[in-house]
C-alpha cells in the first residue's frame, strides 16, 4: 500500500472516529427509549429503585429528568426530586404538570425541613401550584394541589379558606364530584360537619364507582363516632371494588386507630401487604408500620 494510500485509509478512519464521537455527544443524555419505557413501568409497579438504575441521571431530556424525580420523590429523598424536577421544568417551561410536581417536591420539603427554612420552600410550593394551574387551567391535579396547600396552609403563606373555596368552584365545573369531595373538606375545617356529609354524599352521587369518595364518606363517618355506618361503608366500597388495595388499607387504618376490631385490621394489612399497588395506594412502608402496631410481622 503506497504512502498516499495509507494516509487515505487513515483519514477515513479518523473521519469515522469523530463522526462516532460527534453522534455520541449528541445523544448523551437522551435516555433510549425501550429503557425509558421500562422505567415507566418499573416505577407504575413501585419499583422505584429499579427504575432509578435505569434513568441517566445526568440526561438533558426533559422525560427522563421527569421520572428520575418521581422516583427520588417517592423514595422520600424530596430535595434530589425538586433539583431533577427544576430541570424538567427548565427544559419543558410550559408543562403544567412538571409545574404541579415541582410543587409537591417543595411542598414535602416544607414538611420535613427546619423550621427556618421552612416557611421559604412552603412560598415556592404555591408558587409552582399556581403556575401549573395557570399553564393549564383544567388539569385537575394541579388544582387539587393547589386546592389542598390554600386549605393546610395559614395565611401568612398565602392559604386561606376562601381562596380554597373558589378552587373548590373552579373544579366543580370541570368535574361536580370532586367539586363536592373539596367542598365537603373545606366543611370540615370549618367545623359544619353537616354540610360536609352532604357535599361527601353528592360526591358519592355524581361518581357512585369511584371508591376514594366512598372511603372518604366512611372515614368522616368514624371520626364522628358513627362506626356501625362507617364498617357499612366501607363493605359497600370493598363489594364494589373486591381487587382495590386502598379500601383495605384505608377501612384498616380507622381501625387500627380507634383501636377495635384489630384481627381483621391485621388481616387486611396482611393482604395489602401482598397486594400489588400503584404509585397513587399508600405505601407498603406504612402499612408495615400499622401492622406493627397490631402486633403483626
Amino acid at each position: 500500500m503506497g504512502k498516499h494510500d495509507r494516509m487515505r485509509v487513515m483519514g477515513s478512519l479518523l473521519l469515522r472516529w469523530c463522526s462516532s464521537v460527534f453522534i455520541l455527544g449528541l445523544t448523551a443524555g437522551i435516555a433510549r427509549p425501550a429503557d425509558l419505557s421500562k422505567a415507566e413501568d418499573l416505577y407504575k409497579h413501585t419499583d422505584f429503585e429499579a427504575s432509578l438504575a435505569l434513568l441517566d441521571k445526568h440526561s438533558s431530556d426533559a422525560a427522563t429528568n421527569f421520572l428520575v424525580a418521581r422516583d427520588y420523590y417517592m423514595l422520600g429523598e424530596f430535595k434530589k426530586a425538586s433539583e431533577f424536577l427544576q430541570q424538567a421544568s427548565a427544559e419543558q417551561p410550559q408543562n403544567a404538570e412538571y409545574m404541579d410536581w415541582l410543587g409537591r417536591a417543595f411542598g414535602k420539603r416544607a414538611e420535613t425541613s427546619n423550621p427556618l427554612i421552612a416557611p421559604s420552600l412552603a412560598s415556592k410550593a404555591r408558587e409552582a401550584f399556581e403556575k401549573a394551574v395557570e399553564l393549564d387551567s383544567k388539569n385537575a391535579d394541579a388544582l387539587s394541589d393547589l386546592f389542598d396547600y390554600y386549605l393546610e396552609a395559614p395565611g401568612f403563606l398565602g392559604g386561606g379558606y376562601d381562596k380554597a373555596q373558589i378552587i373548590a368552584e373552579r373544579t366543580a365545573s370541570l368535574d361536580p364530584a370532586q367539586g363536592y369531595f373539596e367542598k365537603a373538606k373545606l366543611d370540615q375545617k370549618r367545623k359544619e360537619f353537616q354540610n360536609a356529609e352532604t357535599h361527601f354524599r353528592e360526591a358519592i352521587r355524581f361518581a357512585p364507582h369511584q371508591v376514594g369518595h366512598l372511603i372518604a364518606l366512611a372515614r368522616f363517618l368514624a371520626s364522628q363516632g358513627r362506626n356501625k355506618e362507617s364498617d357499612e361503608l366501607f363493605l359497600e366500597a370493598r363489594t364494589k371494588n373486591p381487587n382495590s388495595p386502598q379500601v383495605l388499607f384505608a377501612w384498616a387504618s380507622v381501625l387500627v386507630k380507634q383501636k377495635r376490631d384489630l384481627n381483621q385490621a391485621k388481616t387486611m394489612l396482611e393482604k395489602y401487604m401482598q397486594a400489588s399497588i400503584t404509585p397513587d395506594d399508600p405505601p407498603k412502608q406504612e402499612a408495615r408500620r400499622l401492622l406493627k402496631e397490631v402486633g403483626g410481622a
